[in-house]
């Protein structure tokens, strides 16, 4: 069976892209989700897609809330995603503590985008049941929106937001890194038959370990997300210089779940169940190994 794969066009999906131009749609087909986590976890629910990349945070957060559509089985990035805090070019939000008690734009409920806002609140002491969201589907509606005045502002990846900024059509007002790895590999238990899953994720730590080496990093990298995505050099060097992706892709940290919990617990977004959450309930086993 060939695979159906969801992921997000950004530059971080560069290893997964090189992996599919080698496989040729022989084992797997990617699938573009531009809406981010939010829309892959309905595809991976509505039978869309049967495997995925998508942030770490999300992904957890519809486990804990009881999904069965997927369980982890694999690390993608290994290092923090920088979330921009963007508004428009000419309101009157000068910095985070401006967007107190206003409605931020999310692609989704349940995205990454709606899940950092909790997480902002929390670091700036906010009432997390108090915020107000509206949801926006792309970048272009969140742009669209934060322009128009519906909403205040919105929660992207900085430097997939950087050309908006660049172009006049947006601004930087913060920034909120995630307190954890910011990229995970899921997978639909009964659709992804596990030995083919495996099968993709070690061949993608190939890649992976290819795409990470100093060699590459200096100058086929840089080429490589130029092309594909139309980004600066600059731009694309200083991304490179914070990235980190993990040694082998079949392998998730215990603390990378018991981390993710403990902060959206405390940021109001997850309530654990009595006698807390079961680490083992949130991965499939047969895949993936925790170190």
């Amino acid at each position: 069976m060939v695979l159906r794969v969801g992921y997000v066009r950004e530059h971080f999906s560069s290893p997964i892209l090189q992996l599919a131009e080698q496989d040729g749609g022989k084992t797997f087909t990617l699938v573009e989700c531009p809406s981010g986590t939010g829309q892959i976890i309905s595809g991976l629910t509505n039978n869309e897609i049967d495997v995925a990349i998508a942030l770490t945070d999300a992904l957890i957060t519809g486990v804990a809330k009881g999904s069965k559509a997927y369980r982890l089985v694999g690390s993608y990035v290994s290092s923090p995603l920088n979330w921009a805090v963007i508004t428009g070019k000419d309101t009157r939000y000068q910095n985070i503590d401006d967007l107190k008690d206003t409605t931020l734009g999310i692609s989704r409920y349940g995205s990454g985008s709606q899940v950092m806002a909790y997480v902002m609140a929390l670091q700036k002491g906010w009432p997390t049941d108090q915020l107000k969201f509206q949801v926006n589907n792309d970048i272009h509606g969140l742009v669209d929106s934060v322009n128009e005045g519906s909403t205040s502002a919105f929660m992207w990846e900085w430097f997939t937001t950087k050309p908006w900024v660049d172009q006049g059509k947006a601004r930087f007002i913060g920034s909120v890194p995630t307190p954890w790895p910011s990229w995970l590999i899921v997978a639909n238990q009964e659709r992804a038959n596990a030995a083919e899953v495996k099968d993709i994720l070690e061949r993608l730590t190939g890649f992976i370990r290819d795409f990470d080496s100093e060699e590459k990093r200096e100058k086929a990298n840089v080429e490589f997300i130029k092309e594909k995505f139309g980004y600066l050099e600059e731009d694309v060097r200083a991304w490179l210089k914070t990235v980190k992706y993990p040694q082998n892709c079949l392998e998730i940290p215990i603390e990378v779940i018991t981390a993710t919990l403990s902060t959206l617990e405390k940021a109001g977004v997850l309530t654990a169940p009595e006698g807390g959450f079961n680490v083992s309930d949130f991965i499939s086993s047969e895949v993936v190994k925790l170190t």
